[in-house]
């Protein structure tokens, strides 16, 4: 299994941004190629790229503001875990997106996706 991590510093307390973050239900806001996000249960039911990708959450630590979940179904993955983790930085906020996935080459490529996603977040966050 090989492990990867996307990261991006935002304006906004670490509170604010985890209020974006937090939300399981919300990425479909601010992910780009996000046609639709339906959480049913634990699950999030991702519409993206004619993909229909289902994430559970496995997670959620509200003091640490940290949300770990799992994909499921709908990726050609044997295993999949990531954690999104909001920390102070000063004056800014750092987002982190940790992943382990197997096979191993598809922790490079959520890293990509990740980094990207991320940049759209602060764009989101910041206006």
């Amino acid at each position: 299994m090989a492990t990867g991590q996307a990261a991006i510093d935002i304006k906004g307390s670490p509170d604010a941004v985890w209020a974006v973050v937090g939300d399981f239900g919300g990425i479909g806001g601010w992910m780009p190629g996000m046609d639709s996000c339906n959480v049913v249960g634990e699950d999030r039911i991702l519409e993206t790229l004619g993909m229909t990708i289902t994430e559970r959450l496995v997670s959620r630590d509200e003091g640490g503001r940290a949300l770990t979940y799992a994909i499921i179904d709908g990726v050609p993955v044997e295993s999949h875990q990531a954690v999104i983790t909001v920390s102070p930085t000063g004056e800014t906020s750092r987002v982190t997106w940790d992943v382990e996935a197997k096979p191993d080459e598809m922790a490079d490529l959520m890293v990509t996706i990740y980094q990207q996603a991320l940049v759209a977040l602060k764009t989101h966050i910041e206006g």
